[in-house]
C-alpha cells in the first residue's frame, strides 16, 4: 500500500475505494460511453501507477473523465501534474514557473480534499531553494514583447489590492485571480526583455503570496500551499533571494500553525542561509523561534529571539522588502510572549504581549485580532479569566466585524479552556458570542 500511494493517480483511485480492476472497469465505461473503444486493463493501470508507462493522449483524456478533472487541465498541466493528489511540489527550474501558477488556480477552484504537500517534500523543495542558483530566464522571439508600461500598470494595480484592509478582501480575491492569470499568461508568451521578465516573475511572486495568505486566512491549507509553493517559483526566477525566504517563512508558518514545528524550523533554517536583509531575518529567526518554543526547544527558541531583536534594530542601507515592511517592534513583543506561553512562563509572556499590542498601528486590524487571542490564552494561563474573556470577547467580536477567519478559529480554540470557568466573569458572554 505505501508503495502505491506515492504515485497521484493511486491516490486518487484508492480515495475513491476502486481496485484496479475497477479503474481500468471505468476507463473502458468512459470509452463507450464516447463510442469508442479502450483496451485498458488491470495490467495497464498498474504501469501507469508504478511509472513503467505513460498513458497516451488518448487514455488521459479518459483518466480524466473518470475521475471528473477538466480536460483542459490535461494539457496545460501534463502527466501526472493534472491528477487530483498530486502532492509532490514541481521542481524549480527555468520552465517552472507557470506549471507552478497553473497548479495552484487549477487548485484553488477544486473543492476536493487534495493533500498538502509531505513533510519530506517541504523540506527538499527549502533544500532546493537554498542551493539552486536561477537560470537566466526563457525567452521567445515571437510576437510582439511586454511593453514595461503593461507591466507597471499591472504593479500598481496589484500594489493597491494587496494593500486593502482585510474587511475589503471579500472584494479582491476575484480580481487578484485575474492579474495573476494576466502574468502568467504573459510569462508563458515569454516575449519580453530579462528587465521586464524580472519585474513580471516579481509581481507574480508578490500576487500569489497575497493570494495564499487569504487562502490560509480561510483555512484554505492546501489552496494557501499551491499558492506559496507558486510563488517560490517565481520569486527563484526573479533572481531575489530575500522574496524567496519569504515564502518559504509563509511555508513554514502554515506548518507550525498545523501543529507541525519540526517541519518549520527545518525550512526556516534552509531558508535563513540565503537571506540578507536585517528585516527578513529577524522576521524568519522569529518564526523559527515559535517552532522552537512548540517544540520545546528552550535555549534555541531565546538564540533565536536574540537574533531576530539583534536584526530588528540593525541599520540597513536600504528599505525593508515590501513582504517584510510591516515587521515592527509590536510583532518582536508579542511574538517573544507567544513563545513564553508555549514554554510554561505565563506572567513573562502576558507582559510581552500587552506591550506590544500597544504598539500596533490602528490599521492592522487583524494583526490586532491575533495578538488579543494571543493575551486572553495568556491571561487564561495566569489564572486571570475574567481578564482573558474580555480579551478573547474583543477579539472575536473585531475578527466577525473585518472577516477575517483565522482569528475566529483561534478564539474557538480557546473556547474548552473557558468552558472549565462558566461562572467566571464575562465567560457566559463570550460562549454566547461565539455561538451567534
Amino acid at each position: 500500500m505505501d508503495d502505491l500511494i506515492r504515485h497521484p493517480m493511486a491516490y486518487a483511485r484508492i480515495e475513491r475505494g476502486w481496485s484496479l480492476e475497477e479503474l481500468a472497469r471505468q476507463v473502458r465505461h468512459a470509452a463507450l460511453l464516447r463510442g469508442l473503444r479502450s483496451g485498458v486493463d488491470r495490467q495497464r493501470v498498474w504501469k501507469w501507477e508504478t511509472g513503467r508507462a505513460t498513458p497516451d493522449a488518448h487514455s488521459q483524456l479518459l483518466l480524466a473523465a473518470v475521475f471528473g478533472v477538466d480536460e483542459r487541465l490535461v494539457e496545460s498541466l501534463g502527466w501526472p501534474h493534472w491528477l487530483p493528489g498530486h502532492d509532490g511540489p514541481i521542481s524549480l527550474g527555468p520552465h517552472s514557473t507557470v506549471p507552478a501558477l497553473r497548479e495552484a488556480l487549477r487548485t484553488s477552484m477544486d473543492r476536493r480534499a487534495f493533500l498538502t504537500y509531505s513533510t519530506a517534500a517541504l523540506a527538499s523543495l527549502a533544500h532546493e531553494w537554498a542551493t539552486t542558483e536561477p537560470q537566466v530566464l526563457a525567452a521567445s522571439l515571437d510576437g510582439k514583447s511586454v511593453d514595461a508600461e503593461l507591466v507597471e500598470t499591472l504593479e500598481i494595480a496589484s500594489d493597491r489590492l494587496t494593500s486593502l484592509v482585510t474587511e475589503q478582501r471579500q472584494h479582491t480575491n476575484t480580481l487578484l485571480r485575474a492579474h495573476l492569470n494576466t502574468v502568467r499568461d504573459l510569462i508563458e508568451q515569454g516575449n519580453f526583455a530579462h528587465p521586464v521578465g524580472l519585474r513580471l516573475h516579481t509581481l507574480a511572486a508578490r500576487l500569489s503570496t497575497t493570494v495564499g495568505w487569504h487562502r490560509f486566512d480561510q483555512g484554505r491549507h492546501t489552496s494557501a500551499g499551491r499558492f506559496w509553493h507558486a510563488a517560490l517559483h517565481s520569486a527563484h526566477a526573479s533572481g531575489d533571494r530575500d522574496l524567496g525566504a519569504g515564502v518559504l517563512s509563509d511555508l513554514a508558518y502554515q506548518a507550525t500553525w498545523l501543529k507541525n514545528p519540526k517541519d518549520a524550523a527545518d525550512i526556516l533554517q534552509s531558508a535563513l542561509h540565503r537571506t540578507r536583509h536585517p528585516s527578513a531575518r529577524s522576521l524568519l529567526s522569529l518564526r523559527l523561534a515559535r517552532a522552537q518554543a512548540a517544540l520545546g526547544d528552550a535555549r534555541a527558541c531565546r538564540v533565536s529571539l536574540s537574533s531576530a531583536e539583534r536584526e530588528l534594530g540593525s541599520v540597513a542601507g536600504d528599505p525593508s522588502p515590501a513582504w517584510c515592511a510591516w515587521m515592527s517592534p509590536a510583532d518582536l513583543l508579542v511574538d517573544s510572549g507567544q513563545c513564553l506561553l508555549d514554554l510554561g512562563e505565563p506572567r513573562r509572556a502576558h507582559q510581552l504581549i500587552a506591550n506590544g499590542r500597544d504598539l500596533l498601528p490602528g490599521a492592522r486590524a487583524k494583526t490586532r485580532a491575533v495578538f488579543l487571542t494571543y493575551e486572553a490564552g495568556s491571561y487564561l494561563r495566569a489564572g486571570e479569566v475574567d481578564n482573558a474573556a474580555a480579551a478573547a470577547k474583543e477579539s472575536l467580536t473585531l475578527a466577525t466585524r473585518i472577516g477575517a477567519p483565522r482569528c475566529i478559529t483561534l478564539v474557538r480554540d480557546l473556547l474548552p479552556d473557558f468552558k472549565k470557568h462558566s461562572s467566571a466573569e464575562g465567560v457566559h458572554e463570550l460562549l454566547e458570542l461565539a455561538r451567534a
